[in-house]
């Protein structure tokens, strides 16, 4: 069971870079046991198993995996993203709805197939929105669509399963991350702009899953000071 002695065993998506590794780093580091779910292999030493998650089954059976492995789940952290940048009409359909089935649909699948793991031992969900989440800008309709329904999804979860599972809803700013390499130069942060780093960012999630059962951080935005998409 989760408490505030430690993370317990922990799924995290997206954690072989960014801030899944972060985060992932962060639960080793508290006494955890965290399990990452990727496309890729983690660069340390984790228990990891490579899904795509914008299939939504193929994630659901990798956390029943998971789940097996570590012999129980106290809290899921649903930390993979992806992006597709430029006008509605001129962003690819498929690269346009892989943004939608990995953010939003991927975070369901995962999270509703670790609720009954979860539910045994009054665990923690934390979900991955964004600033974005709250705010919309234009060339990221693919993006803002999908953390705007992370952030409905995880209020509804909230209120869903009050009493017998922790809800976080996580509003990160900008992270010094890879997560802006390969974009056109108009959608990256300007050479000067001053970004969190994941690994601070992290410890508001390890907070968050250490939080004694019954007392829950519903929503953490942490972001750079200077975050240009909020207020």
């Amino acid at each position: 069971m989760t408490t505030t002695n430690g993370p317990g065993l922990v799924l995290v998506t997206g954690g072989a870079s960014g801030l899944g590794a972060a985060i992932a780093l962060a639960v080793k580091d508290a006494g955890g046991r965290p399990f990452v779910l990727d496309l890729v292999t983690p660069p340390f030493d984790v228990d990891h198993e490579l899904v795509d998650l914008a299939d939504g089954r193929a994630a659901a059976g990798a956390v029943e995996r998971a789940a097996g492995r570590l012999d129980g789940l106290d809290a899921v952290v649903t930390a993979a993203g992806v992006d597709a940048c430029g006008p509605l009409d001129a962003v690819p359909a498929d690269a346009w709805e892989r943004v939608v089935a990995v953010n939003l649909l991927g975070t369901a699948a995962v999270v509703r197939a670790a609720l009954p793991h979860l539910e045994r031992t009054t665990g923690k969900v934390v979900t991955v929105a964004s600033t974005l989440g709250l705010r919309a800008l234009p060339d990221a309709t693919a993006y803002c669509a999908s953390k705007f329904g992370v952030v409905g999804f995880t209020r509804a979860l909230a209120a869903e399963t009050a009493g017998r599972v922790g809800v976080t809803l996580l509003l990160p700013g900008g992270m010094h991350t890879a997560f802006f390499d390969g974009r056109p130069e108009q959608y990256k942060p300007a050479a000067d702009a001053k970004l969190n780093r994941p690994e601070d960012v992290a410890q508001a999630v390890l907070f968050a899953l250490c939080q004694p059962p019954g007392c829950e951080a519903r929503e953490l935005l942490v972001a750079p000071s200077t975050e240009s998409s909020w207020p």
